[in-house]
């Protein structure tokens, strides 16, 4: 799914969780708070990576919503009955804190999965290809390594000896 459809199917759901648990409990408690999780860890699964970035951020966003909707119309459901506008905000997102963290951490460890699992599966796909596939073969050949040295020009000088090697011979010495 698009990044835009995710983010309603999160605010429909995340309405629904709320309605039913004030409807049945008269407060936001625990039923809210698992389906907060579920909701987040789905919502990973089913955005399109180009979306991850708007997911991964979504949780806490979704939370301050719910904590700002019932602060105004429910104050009781979040906060005490005599609570400011402000203090109802903060105490839905404290006592809720729980089920932010699990929802934010699981949200990223998802993401991360799939996109490892994306960057896997195009790494396969590119170490299938030659080195072929990426030379411009019409103007020039594929890159090559030559190494030119022989095990027997190889020289080894002891510290404390005397040099036993031939003098070296350039074209200006000859």
């Amino acid at each position: 799914m698009s990044g835009g459809r995710v983010t309603r199917l999160a605010v429909t759901v995340c309405a629904l969780l709320v309605a039913a648990d004030v409807l049945v409990t008269g407060r936001l408690g625990w039923p809210f708070d698992i389906g907060f999780v579920a909701l987040c860890i789905g919502l990973a699964l089913a955005v399109h990576p180009s979306g991850f970035f708007r997911v991964g951020v979504m949780p806490p966003f979704l939370l301050l919503g719910v904590s700002l909707l019932l602060a105004v119309v429910d104050r009781q459901a979040v906060a005490l009955a005599n609570d400011t506008f402000v203090q109802a905000v903060v105490s839905g997102l404290a006592h809720h804190s729980g089920a932010l963290f699990a929802g934010v951490v699981s949200t990223l460890v998802v993401l991360a999965i799939r996109h490892r699992v994306t960057q896997v599966r195009r790494g396969s796909a590119g170490r299938q290809m030659s080195s072929y596939a990426y030379a411009n073969l019409e103007t020039s050949p594929p890159p090559t390594r030559v190494t030119s040295a022989e095990p027997e020009e190889k020289s080894t000088t002891v510290v404390g000896s005397d040099d036993v090697s031939p003098p070296s011979r350039t074209a200006s010495t000859i």
